[in-house]
C-alpha cells in the first residue's frame, strides 16, 4: 500500500514539474523573384544579406530546396502541401492563379488549432471571395491579390477586402502591418505569412540602397555573362538589400518582445531571379523547369530546437513545408485530402528520417516538366544529367545511365497522367456577392476586352483597359452571383475633359445599371519615375475616380457581365480600372 502511494506521489510530482509545452509561433517570409544566388550566405559577394543570412547561422540551411518556376504555383504548393496543378492553379493571371475552394490551407490548419492568423503582402492565389485571403484562413490580410504591381510608392492596397492607400515603399510598409500584428498578437500563438514581392519588377527601389549598386563593378557575373542586364543585376541587389533590412526588422520585434526563443522563423522565394546574374552557375532562370529556375533559398530558425549551423543535404520542396511547419508545431494537418510534401521536422531536429533515398521531386510550368532525385535530373526534353557531378547540366548522360534515365521517364509520364489530369480547361466564373463579404472588385485582369478596347500593358496583372472607342465595344467579366440583392456598381474610371460625357450600362442577362459620366478625371500616369530599369511587361498606373451607375437587383446564377458604351460624344469612352459590385441588400432567406 505504502509502495503504491509513493509511486503515485512521485508520479504526481514529476508530472507538475514538467515544463508545459508551448505551440510556436511561426513567420514565414517569402521573397518575390529572388534567386538562389542572390544571398551572401550562398557565397554571393556582390551585396550582403546579414539578417537573412543570420537564419542560416542560428538555425538550419537547406542546400537543395525547390519551388516552381513562377510565382502563383508556389505560394499554391507552400499554402496545401500539394502540387499546385492539383489545386487548378494553372496560370499567373486572369483567373488562372486561382486556388480551389476545396483545397485547405496552411492558414486554415493553424487557425483551427488557435493561431491567430494573417497574411501581408502577394497573394496571388484568388483575389474574389471565397478565393481570398480572408476566406482562406487568414483573420487579418493587407497588401494585394495581383500577380504583380506597377508601383511600390505610396500604392493602392487593400485591408481585409477594402482599398487603402499604402505609406512609402511596399516592402517596408508590409513590414510594418506584419510587425503590427506580431506585437497585437504576443499573447497567442500566431501564424504571420510575410510574402513580399520584390525583387520582382517594376525595378523600384528608395535611392538609400540604390546608390549603394547604380556604379558598382559586380564581380559575380551569369554564366553567360553576355546575356545579363547589369542595370537590372544592380536594381535587383539593391532591393534584396532592401528585404534583408525588414528581415531584421522582424528579427528585432520578436527579440523586443521576448518571442524570439518560441518563434520559427523561415524564409525561401518563390523562383529562380527574374534576369540573367550570379546564380552559383546553374542552368535556367525563372520560368524554367531546370535547376536555376526552381531551386530556392531555404532557411529555418527555431532556437534550442534546430542547432545552429545545420546543413540539410537531402532534396527537399515547397509541398514540404505544411507538413514540416504543422510537424514542428504539433498540429494536425486540416486536409482531407493526400499530401505530396513530407515532414522534413526529422532533418531539423536531428531525429530519424525515412522515404529519402529515391524520392523524386517533381517541376511543372506550362506543360513542361523535369523530376530531380538527390543525384539526378531529368530535364522536360530527356535529357539527364548527373547533379553531384554537373550541377551545371552541361552534360547529358542519358545514354551513360540508361537505367536511371529510363526509370525517371516513366515516372514523369506516371506524375503527368496523375497530376496533370486534374488541370482541365479552366471553366470557374469569378464569384460575387457574399454576405460574409459583400464587396466584390473585378479588375481589369480578370475581364475580356471586345472591339477597339485594349489592355494597358500586354501583361493582364494590373493593367487597365483602354483605347474605348466606340459605342460597339465592350468589356465583359464572366461572373456567378451567389446571393441575390439589390447591388451598387461603380466603375473605377478615368476621362479626359474633352470626352465626358458618355453614357454607360453595365448589364447582367436581364438586369441594367445606368450613369453618365460628368465630371474629368484624367491624372497623370505614374510609376516610371521610380523605375531603374525600363520595364517590358507591367503597365504603369494612375489615380482612378469612382462612377456609380446606381442600384440594381441580381438574382443568383451565373452570366456574362458587360459593360457598354449607349453614347459617345467624344473621341473615347474612359479608361477602366474595375468594376466593383456591393452587395447592398440581401434577399431575404427562404
Amino acid at each position: 500500500m505504502r509502495h503504491c502511494l509513493l509511486l503515485f506521489v512521485v508520479a504526481l510530482l514529476l508530472q507538475n514539474s514538467a515544463p508545459a509545452v508551448e505551440p510556436p509561433n511561426v513567420v514565414v517570409i517569402l521573397a518575390d523573384d529572388q534567386g538562389w544566388g542572390d544571398l551572401s550566405v550562398h557565397g554571393n559577394t556582390n551585396l550582403k544579406t546579414p539578417n537573412i543570412d543570420s537564419l542560416a547561422r542560428d538555425g538550419a540551411l537547406f542546400e537543395r530546396f525547390y519551388v516552381c518556376p513562377v510565382c502563383a504555383p508556389t505560394r499554391a504548393e507552400f499554402l496545401t502541401g500539394r502540387y499546385h496543378p492539383r489545386g487548378g492553379v494553372r496560370g499567373v493571371t486572369s483567373g488562372g492563379e486561382r486556388l480551389d475552394l476545396n483545397e485547405k490551407t496552411i492558414a486554415e490548419t493553424f487557425k483551427s488549432a488557435g493561431y491567430a492568423t494573417g497574411a501581408f503582402g502577394k497573394w496571388h492565389n484568388g483575389t474574389q471571395f471565397p478565393y481570398h485571403p480572408n476566406a482562406r484562413g487568414f483573420d487579418e490580410y493587407y497588401g494585394f491579390t495581383s500577380g504583380h504591381w506597377g508601383e511600390y510608392f505610396d500604392p493602392p492596397l487593400e485591408h481585409n477586402g477594402r482599398p487603402v492607400q499604402g505609406n512609402g515603399f511596399i516592402t517596408d510598409d508590409l513590414t510594418d502591418h506584419a510587425i503590427s500584428f506580431i506585437k497585437a498578437s504576443k499573447d497567442r500563438p500566431f501564424f504571420c505569412y510575410l510574402p513580399f514581392n520584390t525583387p520582382h519588377s517594376p525595378m523600384q527601389v528608395p535611392d538609400r540602397f540604390y546608390d549603394k549598386f547604380k556604379n558598382a563593378a559586380l564581380k559575380l557575373r551569369a554564366h553567360d555573362a553576355e546575356r545579363e542586364d547589369l542595370m537590372m543585376t544592380r536594381a535587383a541587389l539593391a532591393m534584396c538589400e532592401n528585404i534583408d533590412e525588414n528581415v531584421g526588422r522582424v528579427l528585432k520585434t520578436l527579440e523586443d518582445l521576448s518571442l524570439d526563443q518560441k518563434t520559427i522563423v523561415l524564409y525561401f522565394s518563390d523562383n529562380g531571379p527574374n534576369s540573367w546574374r550570379w546564380n552559383g552557375g546553374m542552368r535556367g532562370r525563372k520560368g524554367s523547369t531546370d535547376e536555376g529556375g526552381v531551386r530556392s533559398p531555404l532557411l529555418i530558425r527555431w532556437p534550442k530546437q534546430i542547432r545552429p549551423e545545420t546543413r540539410v543535404a537531402k532534396i527537399s520542396a515547397a509541398i514540404d513545408l505544411l507538413p514540416t511547419l504543422t510537424d514542428l508545431a504539433g498540429i494536425p494537418v486540416k486536409s482531407d485530402k493526400p499530401l505530396d510534401g513530407v515532414s522534413v521536422a526529422p532533418l531539423l531536429l536531428g531525429t530519424a528520417f525515412e522515404n529519402q533515398a529515391d524520392r523524386m521531386i517533381f517541376s511543372h510550368w506550362n506543360g513542361k516538366v523535369s523530376v530531380r532525385t538527390q543525384d539526378f535530373r531529368l530535364d522536360a526534353t530527356h535529357r539527364l544529367y548527373d547533379m553531384v557531378r554537373d550541377p551545371g547540366q552541361q552534360h547529358d548522360v542519358a545514354r551513360d545511365r540508361p537505367e536511371v534515365a529510363s526509370r525517371l521517364t516513366q515516372a514523369v509520364a506516371r506524375w503527368k497522367a496523375d497530376v496533370l489530369a486534374d488541370l482541365k480547361q479552366d471553366d470557374r466564373p469569378f464569384p460575387v456577392g457574399y454576405r460574409a463579404f459583400p464587396i466584390t472588385v473585378l479588375p481589369a485582369r480578370d475581364g475580356l476586352p471586345h472591339g477597339n478596347v485594349r489592355r494597358s500593358a500586354n501583361a493582364p496583372n494590373c493593367s487597365y483597359f483602354t483605347n474605348w472607342t466606340s459605342a460597339d465595344d465592350r468589356i465583359t467579366w464572366d461572373i456567378e452571383v451567389s446571393t441575390g440583392g439589390r447591388y451598387e456598381a461603380v466603375i473605377q474610371y478615368t476621362c479626359a475633359a474633352t470626352d465626358v460625357g458618355s453614357e454607360i450600362e453595365l448589364s447582367l442577362n436581364e438586369h441594367r445599371f445606368r450613369g453618365k459620366v460628368i465630371d474629368a478625371h484624367d491624372p497623370p500616369l505614374r510609376g516610371k519615375e521610380h523605375d531603374r530599369v525600363l520595364r517590358s511587361g507591367e503597365s504603369y498606373v494612375k489615380d482612378f475616380k469612382p462612377l456609380s451607375l446606381g442600384n440594381a437587383t441580381l438574382k443568383p446564377g451565373r452570366g456574362l457581365l458587360t459593360l457598354r458604351a449607349l453614347s459617345v460624344p467624344g473621341q473615347r469612352v474612359i479608361d477602366v480600372r474595375s468594376v466593383v459590385l456591393t452587395l447592398v441588400e440581401p434577399d431575404s432567406p427562404r
